[in-house]
């Protein structure tokens, strides 16, 4: 009797895989988009919405999950989860284009929601903190935020995070003159020796942002994502700046008191979403906007490992993804062991990497180039 072996194949090009059987190269892009299968989580459908977009995907031979009540038309509104390989999202894409209710909207967007890919390598953003009380190191003295700057750019930082302002757990803000005042040194030095490397500046102050991009600062990082200062965004769109909008549920002096999410990806993701929105409203650019779920801001240890482990569910807002494990509490570290935080670190953005994030936040620069050199073929 004939010995069956089985094997499931895994995060494989499956393009490779399907030449490597001696399937047909000229059907192999084609055939290889069988093979690709996504989950995608479409919000506040109505009944006749949801029920087209059903039966489409069953007629397609795939199927999307919608409220119970959806087919009595009981409820009012349905998120759906629409699962299948791509060429059958395609399938259902062009069929959407012929319904009413909208779908044909739907239609283009789905058709671009598939069609995205993320393959570029992950930059480095390199911390320097100039504060007395940052939650690992910090530079307040001129000459060792210099010092630590340039050791930074020798290990190869792609970007400079520079922030005069802590907000880890139960920190009181600072105040925009005192950031102004470790701030505005290291600029000056910046553009006196000519480095060229983008800086971000670490900041929830307009007032701060403004002097910074005055300056020739590119980036501005709100750790707050524009709750704290409403005038930020006026403030990017001015000078067309970047801008990486952080999810942050409280300010720092409260956002640990237990915080709590009915559906944890869910709520960051919508927020963002809103965020973006009224970033383009008020002016900044789309292509401007960088995103950061905001690892240790109002989540829980278990919250901060859930979202290392869906950090692509981020990519669906179509901005390039920020994560800052850096030395945070998730690792249940001493706070004195730097380099061993820094060794756990690393382990956890191994994962950040195979999934193509677009940045990460750390400490120790050095140590994330050589992994992103040993995994350059994974």
């Amino acid at each position: 009797m004939h010995d069956f072996v089985l094997k499931e194949v895994v995060n494989a090009d499956m393009k490779k895989e399907l030449e490597k059987i001696g399937f047909d190269k000229s059907y192999i892009n084609k055939a290889s988009e069988k093979f690709d299968y996504k989950n995608i989580k479409i919000y506040n459908l109505t009944p006749a919405q949801a029920n087209i977009l059903k039966q489409t995907a069953l007629s397609s031979g795939s199927d999307c999950a919608t409220n119970k009540n959806t087919i009595t038309g009981e409820g009012e509104r349905s998120d759906c989860i629409l699962g299948g390989s791509v060429s059958e999202l395609k399938k259902i894409a062009q069929k959407l284009q012929a319904q009413p209710f909208g779908l044909k909207k739907l239609s283009q967007m789905i058709e671009d929601f598939i069609s995205k890919e993320r393959t570029s390598e992950p930059k480095i953003v390199g911390i320097l903190n100039l504060t007395k009380n940052s939650f690992s190191d910090g530079y307040y003295n001129f000459d060792d935020a210099v010092f630590h700057l340039n050791k930074l750019l020798d290990e190869g930082a792609d970007l400079i995070d520079i922030g005069a302002e802590s907000t880890k757990p139960y920190s009181e803000p600072v105040s925009a003159e005192e950031q102004s005042e470790k701030l505005m040194p290291v600029l000056e030095y910046i553009k006196k020796k000519n480095i060229k490397i983008p800086i971000s500046i670490d900041t929830r102050s307009s007032v701060v942002a403004e002097k910074c991009l005055d300056f020739g600062v590119e980036i501005i990082n709100d750790v707050s994502g524009f709750d704290y200062d409403k005038n930020m965004p006026n403030i990017i769109a001015k000078y067309n700046a970047k801008v990486i909008i952080q999810h942050s549920k409280g300010t720092p002096d409260i956002m640990q008191n237990n915080p709590f999410y009915e559906n944890l990806t869910d709520e960051i993701y919508l927020d963002l979403k809103n965020k973006i929105n009224s970033a383009v409203l008020n002016g900044i650019k789309y292509e401007n906007i960088i995103i950061d779920p905001g690892i240790g801001f109002g989540k829980t240890r278990a919250d901060n490992f859930e979202i290392i482990k869906r950090i692509r569910e981020f990519y669906g807002l179509g901005c390039p993804v920020m994560l800052g494990i850096s030395r945070k509490s998730l690792l249940n570290m001493p706070d004195e062991d730097n380099f061993v935080k820094d060794i756990f670190t690393t382990a956890l953005n191994v994962l950040a990497v195979i999934q193509n994030v677009d940045y990460l936040r750390v400490h120790n620069v050095k140590l994330h180039k050589i992994l992103l050199d040993l995994l350059a073929n994974f």
